[in-house]
């Protein structure tokens, strides 16, 4: 089967959520009642959960004991890593908050150290209230005869339920662990798309262990360790990390990744995203050392196709377009892997956009006029109105501009190589660097 019309029977077999009837129909299905051995009836419905995956939610009821039973199975497979979710609860909205716990999750309380072990449940499908009333269910099961065998366990188990039914009214604050190595338990976040504060979501690599608890064949510890140095393994992978928003200060993640133009080197593209005030940074750092020669490049625009040119500034890159007696300095801009309409994008945008000379308190009329007439010059340069040169001065020798002729020469591309002054060297932090005949003797 293709996998588009994979894809198409799963979503007529998978219905999302939703009130109305003849959107989600159960599938009913006779069978036997483990209680009274009698014939009950089993419920099945495939279904699917907003931002997470598509589940089978499981009912069964005996006409005759009236015994039930409900339970979910995950109707993918088993995900590449295990997840971890932990929620701080405060309120007791957190307590409506849709929960699917598998049979391979298991769940803790730090605070009563507590813990639910996996594969001692059934999985299900409820919210945060119900997984407490589940697990109260079970600690209240055999209590009676616990208080005629040992009345002083039965008497502290008493009290334990009596604690966890207080911190499902959320009469203080606690957190709740649910860590799944199958990566099929899922914790809502009413807040989504947007990041949920209380909530965090973190993912591992399994275990030996939890793999064989799984079922799962584990790889060869030699391929493994082989697939680990494979460098172009690591191309393909994107590094997160955390970091702080240069905007607000809280807390984002950085993603990471080493890329190989063609025709130069690898670089290394950095991007960062606020999910609390949705600032965005990118930068590009190189990926190799300092060239020993510096770097020139100077473009001919002939055509407006030359605005889709793949570009590469480094942080040590000037660019000048002496048509305009314009020159922006390195440094400026940051590290950009872009194109050059997005280059020309960026200079108007910092030039004209966002120069507080040209707005408030602060503009000046004739310096207002001149930056706006600038800012038309770029439109039409981006346009193909005007016949200009863009220069990219590099002394560093990390910057690239796409030669659209490859492997050819492009004839309106030079490409220069120059000896670096004793002041490139300076800015570059180079004249101060020593990597041969030092000593660490006074």
């Amino acid at each position: 089967m293709s996998v588009i019309g994979e894809e198409s029977v799963r979503g007529v077999m998978f219905k999302d959520i939703n009130a109305d009837e003849d959107e989600a129909q159960p599938t009913e299905i006779e069978s036997l009642c483990m209680n009274c051995y009698e014939n009950g009836m089993t419920r099945l419905l495939m279904t699917k959960i907003p931002f997470f995956r598509e589940i089978i939610i499981s009912s069964f009821t005996c006409s005759h004991c009236h015994w039930t039973n409900t339970e979910i199975q995950s109707a993918g497979r088993i995900q590449e890593q295990g997840v971890s979710y932990t929620l701080h609860i405060k309120t007791k909205e957190d307590m409506n908050r849709e929960v699917v716990k598998t049979d391979s999750a298991t769940v803790r309380i730090p605070e009563l150290d507590f813990e639910i072990p996996a594969f001692t449940q059934k999985g299900s499908l409820s919210t945060l209230e119900g997984l407490f009333d589940r697990a109260v269910a079970g600690l209240e099961q055999d209590q009676p005869k616990r208080r005629t065998t040992d009345p002083k366990v039965a008497d502290k188990i008493d009290q334990f339920i009596q604690r966890l039914k207080n911190l499902k009214d959320v009469q203080e604050e606690f957190t709740l662990i649910i860590d799944d190595p199958s990566g099929n338990s899922f914790i809502e976040n009413p807040f989504a798309p947007q990041k949920d504060q209380a909530l965090s979501v973190s993912y591992y690599k399994r275990t030996a262990e939890q793999n064989t608890a799984l079922g799962i064949e584990e790889s060869e510890p030699e391929q493994e360790e082989e697939n680990d140095n494979d460098p172009e393994s690591m191309r393909n992978e994107v590094l997160v990390f955390n970091t702080n928003c240069p905007e607000c200060n809280a807390p984002a993640s950085t993603n990471m990744k080493l890329v190989q133009i063609p025709h130069f080197k690898e670089v290394i593209i950095m991007a960062t995203n606020c999910d609390s005030c949705g600032h965005r940074t990118n930068e590009v750092k190189s990926g190799g050392a300092t060239e020993e020669l510096g770097t020139k490049i100077t473009l001919h625009l002939t055509d407006p196709s030359d605005m889709s040119r793949d570009l590469l500034k480094s942080e040590t890159c000037s660019v000048e377009i002496p048509e305009l007696e314009f020159e922006l300095g390195m440094a400026v801009l940051g590290g950009k892997f872009t194109t050059l309409e997005g280059l020309l994008k960026d200079i108007k945008e910092q030039i004209v956009m966002k120069n507080p000379f040209i707005c408030g308190d602060s503009a000046v009329s004739d310096t207002s006029e001149k930056l706006k007439l600038f800012g038309k010059k770029i439109d039409k340069i981006m346009s193909g109105e005007m016949d200009v040169h863009i220069i990219l001065d590099d002394p560093a020798g990390n910057s690239y501009l796409q030669n659209v002729y490859a492997p050819d020469p492009d004839p309106e591309l030079k490409i220069e190589k120059y000896v670096r002054t004793f002041e490139h060297n300076e800015d570059l932090g180079l004249n101060d660097m020593k990597t041969e005949g030092y000593s660490t003797e006074n």
